[in-house]
């Protein structure tokens, strides 16, 4: 398939996707560049920019992500009651970070791998714990939530000390 200056209006809209926008650009890029039209411009290092652009937003994602998982656990892990209220307040910001970007770019959802993000939460939740006096051994080894429980906003943990 050859290179148009019709395949640079992107059937993916930058307001709609910015993911899969920065994606559906990097290609077009790159198929430009494979016609070597005479232009002076760095196609693959463009192409290359703008991918990592979208990776950007899937970092972001997965960052609050972890967040949130870490204060889940501990939410429902540990038996202190004085930090709750900050990791539910951390919990709801994050879920609202999260949210945001998901809908300005819904493909991330779909990149969201949950046990390499849980990987690098529940070693960071397991230290807290450790510090307020739990056994950092009670932690599950995989996650225990769904992204949809992750989510929503309604949704919390129980206790297993019977705290709220």
């Amino acid at each position: 398939m050859g290179w148009r200056a019709d395949a640079m209006d992107s059937r993916i809209g930058y307001d709609t996707d910015f993911l899969a926008w920065t994606e559906e650009q990097a290609r077009l890029l790159r198929e430009a560049s494979r016609e070597r039209i005479n232009t002076p411009i760095d196609w693959e290092n463009v192409a290359e920019e703008i991918e990592s652009m979208g990776r950007s937003e899937l970092r972001a994602v997965e960052s609050a992500l972890v967040r949130v998982i870490e204060h889940l656990l501990k939410l429902e892990h540990s038996p202190a009651a004085d930090p709750r209220d900050g990791w539910k307040a951390s919990v709801i910001e994050h879920r609202g970070r999260i949210r945001r970007d998901l809908k300005a770019s819904p493909s991330l959802r779909g990149k969201i791998d949950l046990p390499d993000i849980f990987e690098t939460a529940q070693p960071v939740a397991a230290h807290g714990l450790g510090r307020d006096g739990e056994a950092a051994g009670a932690l599950p080894i995989e996650c225990p939530y769904s992204l949809d429980q992750l989510l929503d906003t309604g949704w919390w943990p129980t206790n297993r000390h019977g705290l709220t």
